[in-house]
């Protein structure tokens, strides 16, 4: 792939742009905000001027609703040899460029499963995709060359590629994502009215349930619109569960032992079938998940203490895995979780205590 044209310069458009502008490839941006394409050719993910000629890929990157008339413009426009679009919902616009009857062969649908709460093109980042899985829904028209232009794309953008069926893409991404973030939304609806002195209160768990709860709503519920029954259909399943929690919660109450213990037993299944299904999400670079020791570093709000955790962690020869931060309440002061194989967890504790880091047990 020598050139490519990006119709949508937000978040994801972009980020592809910078990452194949990046690796040689000549990108041409179009937006239909003029000013957004050039805040995207100023960062350096290509040019705003219109290709001369056809170029190798057209990304479409703009919001469900208008994939598929943006793709037939383009693709009666002849802009491309290829044709992609990477919407988070791909049976809908599949079935209203059907409905158009345009010829789908130099077409694929396509996901990258990454993103941001930030939208717009300065959220992006080159490395945005790097080790994401990339979706992408070829079908027995798809013609071998957009695939591989396909494949080319996710490759030069360091992705994972995943071939699924459009709808089961679909019905995956209702789970997966689609209504983790209504859910953290809802959580995070009844801090909006709250007590002031309970939203202080918050810990890192309130903020890792209500951290995508920050993603723009017009955005969502664009791609919410997009997707809504295979949505509703999880989310039925999770009212399921909700409405037996509740029941179970007001069984606690009661005077009576037996309504007590079945309230017991049915919170505890709820929890425990949450722990089987935490356990399948993938860990690591997608790995099966592991299990870290943590090492808990207490340290205080000013420049340079992360990296002297890290610098002396590597001097140990210790790799961290991963890393949380809890910020004290009214303090200039962070707990830092340390995640290590717990073989290596004694070591790097031993190791940052040697170097005057206060380590909490």
């Amino acid at each position: 792939m020598r050139t490519a044209v990006v119709i949508g310069t937000g978040l994801v458009g972009t980020s592809a742009a910078l990452a194949l502008s990046g690796r040689g490839v000549h990108v041409h941006l179009v937006d239909h905000d003029p000013a957004s394409a050039r805040t995207a050719a100023a960062l350096g993910a290509g040019t705003d001027e219109a290709p001369a000629g056809r170029v190798d890929l057209a990304i479409v990157a703009v919001p469900p609703a208008h994939v598929a008339s943006v793709l037939a413009t383009a693709m009666r426009d002849g802009v491309a040899r290829g044709y992609l679009d990477v919407a988070s919902v791909k049976g809908g616009p599949r079935r209203e460029l059907e409905a158009l009857g345009v010829d789908l062969t130099p077409y694929i649908g396509t996901h990258p499963m990454a993103g941001k709460e930030r939208s717009g093109p300065l959220a992006a980042t080159a490395d945005l995709f790097e080790g994401r899985p990339w979706v992408l829904t070829p079908t027995r028209e798809t013609d071998t060359e957009v695939l591989n232009l396909a494949l080319e794309l996710v490759a030069l953008c360091r992705a994972v590629p995943v071939v699924m069926d459009s709808d089961a893409h679909d019905r995956a991404v209702a789970l997966v994502s689609h209504t983790p973030q209504l859910i953290s939304s809802m959580v995070a609806a009844r801090l909006e009215e709250a007590d002031e002195t309970a939203v202080r209160l918050c810990g890192q768990g309130i903020r890792d349930v209500t951290r995508i709860a920050a993603s723009d709503p017009r955005m969502w519920v664009e791609i919410l619109s997009a997707n809504p029954g295979p949505v509703a259909d999880v989310l039925a399943g999770v009212a399921a569960d909700l409405e037996g929690t509740v029941r179970a919660l007001r069984s606690l109450q009661s005077g009576d032992d037996d309504k007590r213990r079945e309230g017991t037993d049915s919170i505890e299944d709820v929890l425990r079938r949450g722990n089987a299904g935490r356990v399948r999400v993938p860990g690591k670079h997608g790995a099966a998940p592991a299990a870290y020791d943590i090492v808990a570093v207490l340290i205080s709000d000013r420049p340079g203490e992360l990296a002297g955790i890290f610098a002396d962690a590597g001097k140990a020869g210790i790799n961290v895995e991963d890393v949380r931060i809890e910020h004290a309440t009214g303090q200039q002061a962070g707990l830092v979780q340390l995640m290590v194989e717990p073989s290596a967890a004694p070591a790097l504790a031993a190791a940052l205590r040697e170097r005057g880091w206060s380590i909490r047990q």
